[in-house]
């Protein structure tokens, strides 16, 4: 999927009927289009969104601080989007142009049963990870609505992490491409005394992991700036 054909005005009715119902607020919008959204964070450089997907996925903090009670699949269905339900038991909304996910933190190794989320009717997926992404937010404006996305730096050490455990090449390389755009970027608007401190203090082995992912990318200037 070329830049251009991303499905931008279907993913903004998204979002505005969200937050038209007051869920949008209680929800972290995280995965690849991040990278569109990071454009209204990043006013004052020359960010380039390299935004190429379909999938928009909302983190849910667990336990849900979803105020409101909405049926999503009801709210979407003028849309075109249709109820799918996965083999592990989650549920997700499909449309021809977009899919949207809702995740929430795996909690335990290997506790990945569906997560009901009552509010909203639906099952969420749980990953690994994940809470990474929730515990440093930021609020950006953008085409009239405020969302919540991970804190760039977030995002960019959660996609290394991920990265080194794709099985398919396209995507380890995607998700690598992606993290490194934003952690450099954030690191040369004046974060990088805080990419140290989130970097150091992060468990060994997500460490190694981002370490690795950014050694096989030859960015030994990021290496450097985090140690």
């Amino acid at each position: 999927m070329r830049e251009k054909d991303a499905p931008y005005e279907l993913c903004l009715e998204v979002l505005k009927r969200l937050d038209k119902t007051g869920v949008l607020q209680d929800v972290v919008l995280i995965g690849s289009w991040c990278i569109y959204f990071y454009k209204d964070h990043f006013q004052q450089t020359n960010y380039v969104s390299t935004l190429r997907t379909r999938d928009v996925d909302f983190l849910i903090p667990a336990p849900t601080k979803i105020k409101a009670h909405v049926d999503l699949q009801h709210l979407l269905k003028e849309l075109g989007f249709i109820l799918d339900w996965s083999s592990e038991g989650y549920s997700r909304l499909v449309h021809p142009e977009l899919i949207v996910d809702c995740i929430v933190p795996e909690v335990g190794a290997g506790l990945s049963r569906p997560y009901p989320i009552k509010a909203l009717g639906i099952s969420a997926q749980p990953l690994r990870f994940v809470n990474l992404l929730v515990s440093d937010t930021i609020l950006v404006k953008s085409h009239g609505l405020t969302l919540r996305l991970p804190h760039p730096l977030s995002f960019a050490f959660q996609k290394l992490i991920v990265s080194g455990r794709r099985k398919s090449p396209e995507k380890k390389e995607k998700d690598r491409q992606q993290a490194i755009q934003i952690l450099d970027l954030a690191m040369k608007t004046g974060e990088e005394l805080k990419a140290r401190q989130i970097f150091r203090s992060l468990p060994p082995r997500w460490k190694s992991a981002i370490l690795k992912s950014l050694k096989e990318a030859d960015t030994n200037n990021l290496i450097t700036a985090l140690q």
